[in-house]
C-alpha cells in the first residue's frame, strides 16, 4: 500500500490542481466568451464589408516580337533586349499614373451616406443625388483637404454645414456659394433614388494623398519570374469602384507606352524629312548641272573608252559613295548633339554602321522619356531628375566622342578613296573632256538620288510601322469580382477570434492573480509548505449572520471541521503517552492578530465541551483580549452570566498578585448549553511580557491541570510579540492558526524555523476562513452536510 502511495506521489504535476483555479472560475470565462462573442456578432453586423477584384494583362514584348517594328531595329530605336517585369510593375503603380486615375475618376471627392450605425460610401449604383462643381481653379481643389455636410430637404433645396452638428444653412439646387474649398454649385442629379432628410458628408482629399492611398491598396503580382503574364487585385467596399480603378489604370499604361513611341516617331520623321529637303535641292542641282553640261555642248551619249578604267572606277567609287553617306549622317548627327542645349529626343542610328552609337542613343532616348514623365508630377530640382541630367549629359558626351572618333575616320577613308579614284581618273582623262565631265556629274547624281530614295523608304516605313503599333499590355482579362462573398470580415474568424479574445482575458486575469498570490488559501496548498507538520483540519469562512460559536449537536460545515479538528488533536496528544492524568494544554495561536486564533480556541474549548469533558479555556493574550466577544451577548444563558467572578478578575489579575488562586479568576459559562470554564485576560497590563516570566502562569497550569481534561490557551500572535515563547514550554501542542487569503507563505516561514530549532513543541496548523470551493481537497470532498443547494440548471 505504501509503494502504492509513493507512485501516486511520483506521478508527476497534479493538473488538477493546476486547472483549480481557472475551473472555479467557470461563471467568469462563460460571461467573459459570451460577451466576446456579442461584440463579434455586432462587429460582423456592422463592419463594411471589402471584396476582391482583380484583372489579368500579359506584358507584351515588341521590341521582338512585333514585326511592324521591325523597321527600328534597322533603325535602332529601339534597341535590343527584353522587358523586365520588375520594372513594369513599378512603372504601372508609378505615381505619376495613379495621380492620372485619381485625376480620371474624381476618386479625390468622396461622397458617403451618414447612417446611425454604418456610412454608406456611394458611388454608381445608385449614383450620388447630387453633384459638386468646385468652381475653384484645379491645382486648389487638386491640393485641398476638407469636408462639409449636406442634407436632402426637398426636391429644390438643401441644407448646407461645415461640421456635422453645426449650424446649416438652406440653398437652393444652382446656387453658388462658399466652403471650404472655394466657391461651388450643387446641381440635382438622382434624388428619386434617395431619401429626402438623409445627411451625406463630402470629402474633399488631396491628389497626392488618394494615389499614395491606392498604391498602397493595389497589389500587382506574377506567377514566377519567367512569366509576363500579370495580376493585378485590389479590395474595396464597392466593387464597381475598384473594377474601374484596374480596367482605367490598364488603359492609363497602354496610353502611355503608346505616347512614348508616338513622340519617338515623330522625332524620327522630323530628322528625316529635313534630311530629305536638303539632300532634295543638291539633286535638283545635280540634274541642272547635266542638262546644262549636254545642251551646252550639244552631247547625246559618249561610249566609254576603256572598261577596265571604268569598272574600277566604278568599284572604287561605290566604295567612296558609301563613305560618304556614313560621314554625312555621322556629321549631321553630331551637329544635333551640338546644337541641343536641352534633353530632347535624338534620331537613333539612321543607318550608321557602329552599333555602340545606336545603343548609347537608345539609352538617352529612354532616360528622355523617364525625365519627361516626371517632370509631369515634380520639377527639375528633384534629385531623381538632377541624376537624370547627370546620366544624359555622360551620354551626350559618350556619344559626342564617339561620332567625333567616327567621322575622323571616315574622312581618313574618305581621302584614300579619293587619291584612288584620281589615279583612275587619270587615266580616264585621256577620253574626251566631255566624257569625263558628263561622268563627274552622272556620279554626283547617283550618290544623291541613292540617299533620297533610302531617307524616302524609312520615313515611310516609319509612319507605317507606328501607326499600327499594339499597346505594351494584352488585357486577358478585364476587372471582375473574384467571389461574391467578401473577403472581409471573415464572420467565421471574427467570432472565432472574438471568443479566443474573450477566454483569453478571464484566464491572464486568473494567471496573473495565481503568479502574485502568496496567500494560504487551504489545507492541501498548506501541506505543501508544511511538510512533516501536520496539518490538523481547515474551517470554513462564516458571514456575520452566521453564529461564531457551535451549538450542541449542530451540523453544519463549522462543527463538522471542528469535530475533525478534535479528533485529529486527540490522536496525537493520546500518541504521546501521556500517563500522569494531567489535563491536556494546548495552545492557539497565529502570526498576526485577525487570524481567528480566538474564533478557534473559543469554539475548540465549546466542540470538546460536547464529549463531556472538563475544558479550561484561559485568555492568554493579555495584551489584546478577545475572548470576552465570544462569551458574552447572545452566544451566553442567563446562567452562565450569574456564575462569572465576582470581582471579574483575569489573568493579568492572577499573574500580579501572588494572594489570588486559579479558583477565583475562573468564570463558568454557560453557552450554547455547554458549561466551560473561562478564564479572561483581565485588565491589559503595562509589562506583559515581564508577567509571563514570573513564575505564575506555570504555577496556574499546572494547578488547573489536575482539575481539567483539556485546557485552552488563547495566546498572543507569535510573530508580533515573545509572549508565546516566553510560555511556550508549558504546552503539550501548539495549533498554529492561519487565515486562508490572508496569511502569507512567507510569514510561515518564521514558525517553521522555531519548530526546527525546538523552540515551539507539538506545533500543528490549522487553516481558518476557508471559501467553500476551497474546502476539502480542491472543494471536491468538502462537507456540506448542512444544507442541500440545487443547481443552477435543475431551478
Amino acid at each position: 500500500m505504501s509503494s502504492e502511495h509513493s507512485n501516486l506521489s511520483q506521478e508527476g504535476p497534479d493538473y488538477r490542481e493546476l486547472l483549480k483555479p481557472y475551473i472555479k472560475n467557470w461563471k467568469w470565462f462563460a460571461v467573459s466568451g459570451l460577451i466576446a462573442l456579442i461584440i463579434g456578432f455586432v462587429y460582423n453586423r456592422y463592419a463594411v464589408p471589402r471584396y476582391a477584384v482583380q484583372a489579368k494583362i500579359q506584358i507584351l514584348d515588341n521590341n521582338q516580337g512585333s514585326s511592324q517594328l521591325n523597321v527600328f531595329e534597322d533603325l535602332g530605336i529601339l534597341g535590343e533586349g527584353g522587358i523586365e517585369i520588375e520594372d513594369e510593375i513599378e512603372i504601372i503603380k508609378s505615381r505619376s499614373n495613379l495621380i492620372e486615375l485619381v485625376k480620371r475618376l474624381g476618386l479625390n471627392i468622396n461622397i458617403t451616406a451618414l447612417g446611425n450605425i454604418r456610412s454608406s460610401a456611394i458611388y454608381r449604383n445608385p449614383d450620388p443625388p447630387f453633384n459638386i462643381n468646385f468652381l475653384a481653379p484645379d491645382s486648389l481643389v487638386y491640393n485641398s483637404r476638407a469636408s462639409f455636410f449636406i442634407t436632402l430637404a426637398s426636391k429644390t433645396t438643401f441644407e448646407y454645414a461645415e461640421n456635422e452638428k453645426g449650424p446649416t444653412e438652406v440653398h437652393s439646387y444652382g446656387e453658388t456659394f462658399s466652403s471650404p474649398v472655394g466657391d461651388i454649385i450643387v446641381t440635382p442629379n438622382n434624388l428619386n433614388s434617395h431619401k429626402f432628410g438623409t445627411n451625406y458628408v463630402v470629402s474633399v482629399n488631396t491628389l497626392s494623398a488618394v494615389a499614395a492611398y491606392y498604391q498602397k491598396a493595389l497589389d500587382i503580382s506574377v506567377e514566377n519570374h519567367r512569366s509576363k503574364i500579370l495580376t493585378l487585385s485590389l479590395n474595396d467596399a464597392i466593387v464597381p469602384r475598384a473594377q474601374d480603378v484596374i480596367n482605367t489604370l490598364i488603359a492609363i499604361y497602354n496610353q502611355n507606352d503608346i505616347d512614348d513611341k508616338k513622340a519617338l516617331a515623330d522625332r524620327t520623321s522630323e530628322f528625316i524629312n529635313d534630311r530629305i529637303a536638303q539632300i532634295s535641292s543638291n539633286l535638283t542641282s545635280a540634274d541642272e548641272s547635266a542638262v546644262e553640261f549636254k545642251s551646252d555642248r550639244g552631247l547625246t551619249d559618249i561610249a566609254t573608252q576603256t572598261n577596265l578604267n571604268l569598272n574600277l572606277g566604278a568599284q572604287n567609287q561605290q566604295q567612296l559613295q558609301d563613305a560618304a553617306i556614313q560621314l554625312d549622317i555621322a556629321s549631321s548627327m553630331k551637329d544635333i548633339i551640338d546644337n541641343d542645349d536641352g534633353y530632347d529626343l535624338l534620331p537613333s542610328n539612321i543607318g550608321l554602321q557602329d552599333r555602340s552609337i545606336a545603343t548609347t542613343t537608345q539609352r538617352y532616348n529612354e532616360l528622355a522619356l523617364e525625365r519627361k514623365r516626371l517632370l509631369e508630377s515634380s520639377n527639375d530640382k528633384n534629385p531623381i531628375i538632377v541624376n537624370l541630367d547627370q546620366q544624359l549629359d555622360g551620354l551626350k558626351r559618350s556619344m559626342r566622342t564617339s561620332l567625333n572618333g567616327m567621322t575622323n575616320s571616315l574622312s581618313l577613308q574618305v581621302n584614300d578613296l579619293s587619291s584612288r579614284q584620281s589615279r583612275i581618273n587619270s587615266r580616264i582623262y585621256s577620253a574626251p573632256k566631255n566624257e569625263r565631265a558628263l561622268r563627274d556629274i552622272s556620279r554626283q547624281q547617283e550618290t544623291t538620288e541613292s540617299l533620297y530614295l533610302y531617307l524616302l523608304q524609312k520615313r515611310e516605313e516609319a509612319q507605317i510601322a507606328f501607326a499600327s503599333s499594339e499597346p505594351k499590355s494584352n488585357i486577358l482579362d478585364d476587372a471582375y469580382a473574384v467571389s461574391d462573398f467578401p473577403i472581409s470580415p471573415k464572420k467565421n474568424i471574427v467570432l472565432l477570434a472574438s471568443l479566443l479574445v474573450g477566454l483569453l482575458v478571464p484566464f491572464s486575469i486568473v494567471y496573473v492573480n495565481s503568479l502574485l498570490d502568496n496567500k494560504v488559501h487551504n489545507k492541501v496548498g498548506l501541506e505543501k509548505l508544511t511538510e512533516d507538520i501536520p496539518v490538523l483540519a481547515e474551517l470554513p469562512k462564516i458571514s456575520k449572520k452566521e453564529n461564531k460559536l457551535v451549538k450542541l449537536g449542530e451540523r453544519t460545515v463549522l462543527a463538522e471541521s471542528l469535530r475533525i479538528l478534535r479528533t485529529n488533536l486527540d490522536y496525537l496528544l493520546k500518541s504521546k503517552n501521556k500517563k500522569d492524568g494531567k489535563a491536556n494544554i494546548i495552545y492557539v495561536t497565529s502570526s498576526v492578530s485577525g487570524e481567528g486564533k480566538t474564533l478557534v480556541a473559543s469554539n475548540l474549548a465549546m466542540i470538546f465541551a460536547n464529549t463531556n469533558k472538563k475544558v479550561l479555556l484561559i485568555g492568554g493574550d493579555i495584551r489584546n483580549p478577545k475572548i470576552y466577544q465570544f462569551y458574552s451577548g447572545k452566544n451566553v444563558d442567563k446562567l452562565g452570566k450569574a456564575t462569572r467572578n465576582k470581582d471579574d478578575n483575569g489573568l493579568t489579575e492572577y499573574l500580579v498578585d501572588q494572594n489570588l488562586e486559579g479558583k477565583d479568576i475562573i468564570s463558568t459559562m454557560l453557552a450554547n448549553d455547554q458549561m466551560v470554564d473561562v478564564i479572561y485576560s483581565g485588565k491589559i497590563p503595562p509589562n506583559p511580557a515581564e508577567l509571563l516570566m514570573n513564575g505564575r502562569m506555570k504555577a496556574l497550569l499546572e494547578s488547573m491541570a489536575t482539575q481539567y481534561d483539556y485546557i485552552i490557551v488563547d495566546t498572543a500572535p507569535l510573530m508580533v510579540v515573545t509572549d508565546t515563547l516566553l510560555i511556550s514550554e508549558y504546552a503539550d501542542r501548539i495549533l498554529y492558526v492561519t487565515r486562508a487569503g490572508v496569511t502569507e507563505t512567507k510569514v510561515l516561514e518564521y514558525p517553521l524555523k522555531l519548530y526546527k530549532e525546538g523552540k515551539l513543541n507539538g506545533l500543528s496548523f490549522v487553516v481558518n476562513g476557508v471559501n467553500d470551493s476551497n474546502l476539502g481537497y480542491g472543494g471536491k470532498y468538502g462537507y456540506g452536510y448542512n444544507k442541500s443547494i440545487k443547481k443552477w440548471w435543475k431551478f
